[in-house]
C-alpha cells in the first residue's frame, strides 16, 4: 500500500490506534504481531511517508465500540467521550502506555509523525470541550511536540470549537459540505490551512443491504474541488482492508434502526480490499498529477507497482464436524441466577467478555410462550432440547416465541451473537453508554421467569481453538447438518501462498478462521459473499480451516481469485442512513 500511495505522490499517511485490541482487559497491553504501532510507523518513515498520528481514545472507524475496550461498559454509570473520572482515568492508563512508545519518531525527533489528533469528530457527538482539554492535557504531559489537529464532519465543526488550542480539520465526500466547512474553518483564521482529514472516496456496506460505491464522476468533483481551494487532503479509506475478527462495528440513527457492517471494508477505495489498482486509483493520479503537481513543476509519476498476486486454490470438501455438545463440552460454564449481559459475565478477572457469542443454557417446565424482557443483542437462537424455535434480532419487534407444547425438564439454549457495538452516534443520543450485549432483563416461560443459568462465552480465542483442535470427536459427513456446529477442512499448498478469497456459497451463517486467525463473518444475506485470505495468512503445506457454522451446512468451499462483494449500487453521494442530514 505504501508503494502505491507514493506512486500517486501521496506524501502522507495517518495511524489510527484501537485501544479496544491494545488494551483489551484493563492493564494488558499488546503491541505484538499487526499490532506493532511503532514499527507500523517506523516503516512507514521508511516509505517517505509522514504520519498523523490519532489515537483516538475514540476512533469510530466502522470499528467495534469505535475502538473503546468493551471492560468501560461493566461500569453502569460509564460516560465515555466525556470528563467521567473512571473513563479519563482508563485514557490516562492507555495513553501512558502508548504515547511513550512512539514519542522519539515525531519530527521534531526527525522521525515521521508531523501530527497527532485530539479525539475523533467530537463535536459531532458532544458539547462538552472540557474533555478535549483533557485529552491535550494527557498527550502533552506524555512528551507529544508536534501540531494538534482536530478532525470534524459539517455537524460537529463549531459545535466544539477548539481552534486555539489545535488546528481544525474537515471530513466530507462532496464539496457541497467541503465549501462550508472551508468556509468555516476560515471565518476562525485565514491564516488556518485548509486540510481534509477525511475525504470519503466511497462508502462501507451493511449486512443485508447492497453493496456501496462513490461513482467517479462525483469522486473526481470533490478530489479537484479540494485542490482548486488549495487544500491538502487524507483519503478515508485510501486502502480501506477487512475488518477481520470481530472488529466490525455497526451504525445506529434515531428513526432508523442498528446496521452492522460487513467483514469486507473494500469501501469502493482507490486501492481494493486486496490492495490493487482500481479505475479510481487512476483517476485519482491523473488528478493529482494535474492540479497538484505540473503547477509545482512535476510532470511525471513513478511507474505504478503490478498488484499482488491472486489463486484460486478450488474447491475442497469439508468432511468433518464437532457437534454443538461437544463443543459445549470443552468451555466451563459460567452459572448465574440470571443471564447475565456479556461485559457483566464473571470472565477474564471479572471484566467480562470483550466480543463473540454467549450461549445460555436452562432447563425448564413444560410451558408454550417464552418472553423476554428486551430483545437479545443483537441476534437470538432459541433452541428446545436441540432444535431451533425461532431467531431474534434487531428488526424483531415480537418479544415472544411460541415454542409450542413443551414437557418437564427440556433444556432451553439460546445463542446471541454480538454483531459489533455501534461506532458513531448522532449528537444527543446516549447509545455509546448501553452497547452492552447478550440477553438484558428477564426470560419468562409462560409468564414465569426463569432462574439457574449456565453461560458459555464462545469468543473463539487461541486457547478454545486448540481444544478444538485436540478434540477426538470429530464426525463425518458435514453436508446437511444442522447447526450450530464446527466443521473443519485442511488447505493444502504446494509452493508460496498467494491471496485468495473463500467463497462461502452454500453456507448459511458464522465465522471462519484460518490457521487460528479469525478472517470475519459470512452470512448469506450478503451482499459479500467471500471472505479475503491475505497471502501471509496462509503458509506452504497444510493450512486448518474451522468454519462455525450457526444454521445450515454445506460439504465444501471454494478458494477464488477474485472477491464477490455483492451487486455495486453506485451513488453521488454516501449513505444518508449512515450520514445523515441535518442544518448546520
Amino acid at each position: 500500500m505504501e508503494i502505491s500511495a507514493k506512486c500517486v505522490e501521496f506524501k502522507l499517511m495517518f495511524k489510527y490506534v484501537p485501544w479496544n485490541l491494545h488494551e483489551e482487559y484493563p492493564g494488558e497491553f499488546n503491541y505484538s504481531g499487526i499490532l506493532d504501532v511503532r514499527e507500523f510507523i517506523r516503516q512507514a518513515g521508511e516509505e517517505g511517508l509522514f504520519v498523523i498520528f490519532r489515537p483516538g481514545p475514540y476512533i469510530c472507524a466502522e470499528w467495534d465500540w469505535g475502538g473503546m475496550p468493551s471492560w468501560l461498559l461493566k461500569d453502569p454509570n460509564i460516560k465515555v467521550r466525556s470528563n467521567y473520572p473512571p473513563y479519563v482515568e482508563a485514557v490516562k492508563r492507555f495513553y501512558n502506555d502508548l504515547i511513550p512508545r512512539i514519542t522519539d519518531l515525531q519530527r521534531s525527533n526527525s522521525g515521521p509523525i508531523i501530527a497527532v489528533q485530539v479525539e475523533n469528530e467530537f463535536g459531532s457527538y458532544s458539547t462538552e470541550v472540557d474533555h478535549l482539554h483533557t485529552i491535550r492535557e494527557i498527550l502533552l504531559n506524555n512528551g507529544i511536540k508536534e501540531l494538534l489537529l482536530t478532525s470534524e464532519n459539517i455537524f460537529g465543526l463549531k459545535r466544539a470549537p477548539f481552534y486555539k488550542y489545535a488546528l481544525p480539520t474537515a471530513n466530507f465526500p462532496s464539496m457541497e459540505d467541503g465549501s462550508k466547512l472551508f468556509r468555516m474553518i476560515r471565518e476562525w483564521s485565514p491564516e488556518f490551512p485548509l486540510m481534509v482529514m477525511e475525504f470519503w472516496p466511497g462508502w462501507f456496506d451493511h449486512w443485508g443491504q447492497p453493496h456501496k460505491g462513490l461513482d467517479i464522476p462525483a469522486f473526481e468533483a470533490c478530489l479537484s474541488g479540494v485542490l482548486d481551494a488549495g487544500g491538502s487532503f487524507n483519503m478515508y479509506m485510501f486502502h480501506g482492508g477487512t475488518n477481520f475478527g470481530f472488529m466490525a462495528g455497526a451504525n445506529y440513527f434515531e428513526g432508523s434502526h442498528y446496521k452492522p457492517d460487513v467483514t469486507s471494508y473494500d469501501y469502493d477505495a482507490p486501492l481494493s480490499e486486496a490492495g490493487d489498482i482500481t479505475p479510481k486509483y487512476m483517476r485519482a493520479r491523473e488528478i493529482i498529477l494535474e492540479k497538484g503537481l505540473k503547477p509545482q513543476g512535476t510532470t511525471s509519476l513513478p511507474e505504478i507497482p503490478p498488484n499482488l498476486p491472486k489463486k484460486a486454490y478450488g474447491k475442497i470438501a469439508v468432511s468433518q464436524y464437532l457437534d454443538f455438545r461437544t463443543v459445549l463440552s470443552l468451555k466451563t460454564p459460567i452459572t448465574s441466577k440470571e443471564p447475565a449481559l456479556m461485559e457483566n459475565l464473571d470472565y477474564h478477572q471479572g471484566y467480562g467478555q470483550c466480543f463473540g457469542y454467549v450461549l445460555y443454557q436452562a432447563e425448564i417446565q413444560a410451558g408454550t410462550e417464552l418472553s423476554f424482557t428486551d430483545i437479545p443483542k443483537d441476534r437470538a437462537q432459541v433452541f428446545v432440547n436441540g432444535e431451533e424455535k425461532a431467531v431474534l434480532d434487531w428488526l424483531s419487534t415480537d418479544k415472544k416465541i411460541n415454542l409450542g407444547q413443551i414437557s418437564d425438564g427440556s433444556s432451553l439454549e439460546i445463542l446471541v451473537e454480538n454483531h459489533g457495538r455501534v461506532n458513531y452516534i448522532e449528537y444527543g443520543s446516549n447509545r455509546f453508554n448501553e452497547e452492552r450485549k447478550g440477553i438484558c432483563g428477564s426470560v419468562k416461560l409462560d409468564e414465569k421467569e426463569i432462574k439457574q443459568w449456565r453461560i458459555f462465552p464462545l469468543d473463539f480465542k487461541s486457547k478454545f481453538l486448540d481444544s478444538l483442535h485436540r478434540c477426538s470427536n470429530w464426525k463425518s459427513p458435514v453436508e446437511g447438518v444442522r447447526g450450530p456446529l464446527v466443521a473443519k477442512t485442511t488447505l493444502h499448498i504446494d509452493s508460496s501462498p498467494c491471496d485468495t478469497f473463500l467463497d462461502m456459497k452454500g453456507w448459511n451463517k458464522g465465522i471462519v478462521i484460518v490457521n487460528n486467525f479469525n478472517l470475519g463473518r459470512y452470512w448469506k444475506v450478503g451482499p459479500t459473499r467471500t471472505l479475503y485470505i491475505p497471502a501471509p495468512l496462509l503458509k506452504q503445506g497444510q493450512n486448518e480451516i474451522l468454519i462455525f457454522e450457526q444454521h445450515e451446512s454445506c460439504g465444501t468451499v471454494s478458494f477464488i481469485d477474485a472477491p464477490l462483494l455483492g451487486e455495486k449500487v453506485v451513488t453521488k453521494e454516501v449513505d444518508s442512513a449512515c450520514y445523515p442530514t441535518e442544518s448546520v
